[in-house]
């Protein structure tokens, strides 16, 4: 029976045609095992200081350990600075692509020496530092500084002056002196006014077994503001898309530290090390989630900006006789805050 040899013959033939089409589109819906993904964009980030829970720091610990940057197609290498300023001329000189500093000192630093830096998101809505005495001092407004000593730390910071001034106090009946950065110079009363880091330094007096009175500049109306994230006019220019990657991750790394502040702080342990106090990490993430809150965030997102703030602060620096810029327009942006909150 030739004929259905033949038969036969061709319905094998036509099983393995089926089959191994089958075996294509099967292999056409798979991922190739050899198949590789998009590579990740490299960043640095420089922190303006060592490990520790500043929310700009706390924003990126969390964004790097719950892969919220990988997910932006970023890959983060996280560095510190010694502290003495050197972020900012890594910064200009394009060695880093991000960093944090505080306001004041990015509005002077464009002043004067001139550096292209900028501003893209401000996390700090209210100045980092704050005035203590002692709660036994009896003082209870700066007004009460007259006659004693008022310190502060390396130069007087204008936020100082304008505090006075607001109170209604004189400097002049006051002695301002350099106390440096011990603040056991107010426990063992060598001062009467001590100037502090409010998310840092009372939880170390506190726990030493002292009770503070603090003043606040931001509570007289003093336009002092904290830590922002900063990268070059350069950067901004070239990679907006990416500082824009970079801001929606650590934006959602500051919110995911703000539900879970205990997870977030175990985070913070793990780039400070097992010598730093996690009470002391606790104190400073929940003191700076306060001051990340402002009119300005309730009506416009974290991290906003806006060019009153700017031109406040501004106005403060120069009338402490401190280098500011007449336009403040050029220290800050808000393009890429637009940018990552696009959906």
């Amino acid at each position: 029976m030739k004929w259905i040899r033949s038969f036969t013959l061709l319905l094998v033939l036509v099983i393995v045609f089926l089959g191994a089409a089958g075996c294509g589109a099967l292999a056409a819906a798979q991922p190739s095992a050899t198949a590789t993904a998009a590579p990740l964009t490299p960043l640095t980030f420089m922190a303006g200081y060592k490990p520790q829970a500043n929310l700009p720091f706390v924003g990126v610990y969390v964004a790097q350990e719950k892969g919220f940057f990988q997910q932006e197609g970023l890959e983060v290498a996280i560095q510190h600075s010694p502290g003495k300023g050197e972020h900012l001329q890594l910064l200009a000189a394009g060695k880093i692509q991000v960093t944090t500093q505080d306001a004041a000192i990015l509005l002077q630093r464009r002043a004067d020496p001139g550096l292209p830096l900028v501003s893209f998101a401000l996390i700090g809505q209210r100045g980092q530092q704050a005035f203590a005495a002692l709660a036994d001092s009896g003082m209870a407004s700066p007004k009460d500084w007259e006659g004693h000593l008022v310190g502060y730390k390396g130069s007087p910071p204008p936020e100082l002056f304008a505090l006075i001034h607001a109170a209604g106090a004189d400097e002049s009946k006051m002695e301002l002196v350099n106390v440096g950065f011990d603040p056991r110079v107010l426990t063992e009363r060598q001062v009467d006014v001590y100037p502090l880091f409010k998310s840092n330094e009372p939880f170390l007096i506190r726990k030493w077994g002292y009770d503070l009175t603090l003043w606040d500049p931001a509570d007289y109306g003093v336009a002092a503001l904290g830590l922002t994230y900063v990268t070059s006019d350069e950067i901004l220019k070239s990679q907006p898309e990416m500082l824009a990657r970079f801001l929606r991750a650590s934006l959602k790394g500051i919110q995911f530290a703000a539900e879970n502040p205990e997870e977030a702080v175990q985070i913070v342990m793990k780039y400070a090390g097992p010598e730093t106090d996690a009470d002391h990490m606790r104190f400073m993430l929940e003191a700076e989630l306060q001051d990340a809150a402002s009119p300005v965030t309730e009506a416009q997102g974290l991290g906003w900006q806006t060019l009153e703030q700017w031109q406040g602060l501004a106005k403060m620096l120069a009338e402490a006789g401190v280098p500011s810029l007449e336009d403040v327009r050029p220290v800050f942006t808000t393009q890429i805050l637009e940018a990552a909150a696009a959906p």
